[in-house]
């Protein structure tokens, strides 16, 4: 009998599983491998979950991975906006375009031609029937234009943010972002403002929101053309949005009021499973580090060995004088990179990051302070030099020196001077050490895992159509949110009131004392004679 009890429950387990499994679309158009390994850590996930995947981006896996297809490659297709852009550490005074400008345009309008692309036009124009398709998801960036798919086919749509949340993906499920203590994305301020840092604050999130909002209009044009003349306009789209997951925790973040439709899954992307090296001869040069050694790495949209040769130069000293601490670089290229490393440092094209920043020799990670890098460095216990470049990489840097995890180096400032001193700090003094094995713990310490969390919320949402997690306040105008109507109510009632008690105090004062009012014209008069 227990054979066959136990075939019977394989087979009942197998048929809930087969009910509970969901067909789900993932369209990823931006072409950032930093962005894309939560995306493919997440997708992969639910593929382990029994989900059929279906994905379109960039990076089309090499590898097959069970319920997990690549139906769109866009690989080598244009814009391809990472190989384009250049990051360059000057002290000019030219002014690049505001962040909203730029994700709504570069990252917004640019990326929504991708749909022309003849594969992608057969998904939309002739979607799979047998199964459909039970959710989208899609990142929430710049091209915002991708959620109107979610109406074309009928279905809840699920967007990802691959950092803290963005100014105008909170007004997407009327998120709170109040900016008496939450900074702007790209601002310098911290959770501590006074109060005219306040008023920039809150001036800066409008006119961040206003602008983004503005230029992504233009993508009404893209969704009209390439998804059909009755699709819905992107403001229209983004309200179909029921669920979106972030890159944060309040361990790192702060603490930040969420709607129950915004779920944190900060380190979703951190897979131990993948913390191991391929290359013996890198796994010899940490183990043999007998003194620690330092990870350089700059990440995958900035290229070290295209940084000003003096920059070069001030690292290539600073470097030298750490021995016989190691040092390993990510280098995409070393054949560009000058002549004069010392023999104490090692480049590599390609670095399997986790395994490196859990080896027992890890003594500090000098990074750009991209968030997917400092959350790996974090949950493995590894203080970081931080050189931030753009974006939220500079509030990045600036929370965790705060914090004391980090030494901040100023991207215009990064000097032989500063360089060394920051490495004497990190790997000298132990309170960085202690306070960032502190922080990992807060950062590790949750009921369930990053990928876990963010499966049950996206399964949740497809159980139950998203409706659910619906804010009211997406109902409301933003005055009415922010009690502008109330606030002048109650201040025209006091306003009247007082008139009232004046008016009445007056009367009163000319009925008992009329003598007094008299007495005060009669000696107007005499004034004026």
């Amino acid at each position: 009998m227990r054979p066959l009890s136990c075939i019977l429950f394989f087979a009942v387990t197998s048929v809930v599983l087969l009910g509970d499994a969901y067909r789900i679309l993932g369209i990823f158009p931006f072409n950032g491998m930093s962005h894309f390994v939560m995306f493919e850590r997440l997708m992969k996930g639910l593929a382990e979950h029994g989900h059929q995947v279906d994905v379109v981006s960039h990076f089309p896996l090499k590898k097959p991975f069970p319920n997990y297809t690549d139906v769109v490659s866009l690989a080598g297709t244009k814009p391809n906006l990472v190989n384009n852009m250049k990051v360059q550490i000057s002290k000019s005074d030219e002014k690049l375009p505001s962040a909203a400008v730029f994700f709504a345009s570069v990252f917004g309008i640019e990326l929504c031609k991708l749909m022309e692309h003849p594969e992608f036009q057969k998904l939309i124009k002739n979607p799979p029937t047998n199964p459909p398709y039970d959710l989208l998801i899609t990142e929430i960036f710049g091209a915002n234009c991708y959620l109107a798919i979610g109406q074309h086919l009928k279905v809840p749509v699920v967007g990802v943010v691959a950092a803290a949340m963005l100014p105008w993906a909170n007004e997407i499920v009327a998120n709170p972002d109040n900016t008496a203590y939450i900074p702007n994305s790209f601002s310098d301020f911290d959770e501590k403002m006074n109060f005219w840092q306040r008023t920039q604050n809150t001036l800066s999130n409008i006119w961040s929101k206003w602008q983004f909002n503005r230029i992504s209009e233009g993508q009404n044009e893209a969704i009209k053309k390439y998804i059909g003349p009755h699709a819905p306009t992107v403001r229209e789209a983004e309200k179909n949005v029921s669920l979106i997951l972030t890159n944060s925790h309040y361990s790192l973040n702060g603490v930040r009021p969420f709607t129950t439709a915004v779920v944190e899954v900060g380190g979703v992307h951190i897979d131990e499973k993948e913390a191991t090296f391929t290359n013996d001869l890198l796994q010899k040069f940490l183990d043999d580090s007998s003194d620690g050694f330092v990870y350089v790495s700059f990440g995958s949209m900035v290229k070290i060995e295209s940084l000003p040769k003096e920059i070069l130069a001030n690292m290539y000293a600073s470097f030298a004088k750490l021995a016989p601490v190691r040092v390993l670089m990510k280098i995409a290229n070393p054949e560009e990179l000058p002549p004069g490393l010392s023999s104490n440092v090692l480049t590599l094209s390609w670095i399997p990051q986790l395994a490196v920043l859990q080896h027992k020799n890890t003594r500090a990670f000098v990074t750009h302070g991209g968030l997917m890098g400092t959350q790996e460095a974090i949950y493995y216990g590894v203080p970081m030099i931080g050189i931030p470049l753009y974006g939220d990489q500079i509030q990045n840097i600036r929370a965790y020196a705060k914090m004391g995890i980090a030494v901040h180096i100023n991207n215009e400032e990064i000097t032989e001077e500063n360089l060394d001193a920051a490495f004497r700090a990190v790997l000298n003094d132990p309170s960085y050490v202690n306070a960032v094995k502190t922080m990992s713990e807060r950062f590790r310490d949750r009921p369930m895992s990053p990928l876990d969390t963010a499966i049950f919320w996206v399964e949740h949402v497809v159980r139950h159509g998203g409706r659910n997690l619906r804010s009211p306040a997406m109902d409301l105008t933003w005055w009415q949110i922010e009690l502008i109507d109330v606030y002048s109510f109650l201040l025209s009632s006091i306003i009247l009131a007082l008139y009232i008690i004046v008016a009445i105090v007056k009367k009163v004062k000319s009925l008992f004392y009329p003598g007094d009012a008299k007495c005060e014209v009669t000696s107007h008069d005499k004034k004026v004679k």
